[in-house]
């Protein structure tokens, strides 16, 4: 895996962990930013990269529980991994019902960090690939014309081109015409290619 195009952004309210941690992660070639607080990381600008959040569970005024709750009510994708001074059942469960990859109790294993770091990495490295494919689709639908999406939406239900024109009241010529534009700027060749494309999207109808 290629560490320099990721980041690790560590939260702790420990000098001595965020800075062993820290050390750690860049003897490794990863990218951090360390964060002494809940606060502090949340006064940072939004994070537009690939990455994964070290997050420590006992921090004063606001838990590793509560920003956790937090990030996730805004959207942001990025992994949690929680690092625990104490490692109990209770802690564990309610930090995996948060969506958290990892639970890792202090002072971690490297070999086990650096594992976990990279799988939650690789998560979010994925994850934005498919959001990313996501969002062309979605432009490509936005380029298409009112009647280009009509015809396209009745092809995609296996509609023969004669049906669609009786039923949007045009000929079978213009219907062909608006089908072959609208799957060119879906890009795709075959009608069972259209339907995959918008499957994803559950447009289909």
């Amino acid at each position: 895996m290629d560490t320099s195009n990721a980041t690790v952004l560590l939260i702790d309210d420990d000098d001595d962990v965020r800075e062993s941690v820290g050390r750690l992660l860049r003897s490794a070639g990863w990218n951090t930013e360390l964060f002494s607080s809940a606060q502090d990381f949340l006064t940072r600008p939004p994070f537009a990269g690939t990455g994964c959040i070290l997050l420590d569970i006992s921090m004063p005024e606001m838990t590793g529980p509560q920003l956790h709750g937090w990030i996730r009510e805004n959207g942001i994708s990025l992994p949690v991994i929680y690092l625990s001074g104490h490692c109990d059942v209770p802690s564990s469960v309610l930090a995996m019902k948060h969506g958290a990859m990892d639970v890792l109790e202090k002072p971690a294993d490297a070999d086990v960090l650096l594992d976990a770091i990279a799988g939650a990495v690789e998560q979010h490295r994925l994850h934005k690939l498919r959001r990313d494919a996501k969002d062309e689709i979605h432009d490509r639908l936005a380029s298409l014309s009112a009647r280009e999406r009509e015809v396209m939406d009745q092809v995609i239900l296996g509609r023969l081109n004669k049906q669609i024109a009786a039923d949007l009241g045009i000929t079978e010529k213009t219907v062909k015409v608006h089908r072959g534009r609208a799957m060119a700027k879906m890009k795709v060749r075959s009608v069972a290619a259209l339907v995959h494309l918008c499957d994803q999207l559950e447009t289909r109808q």
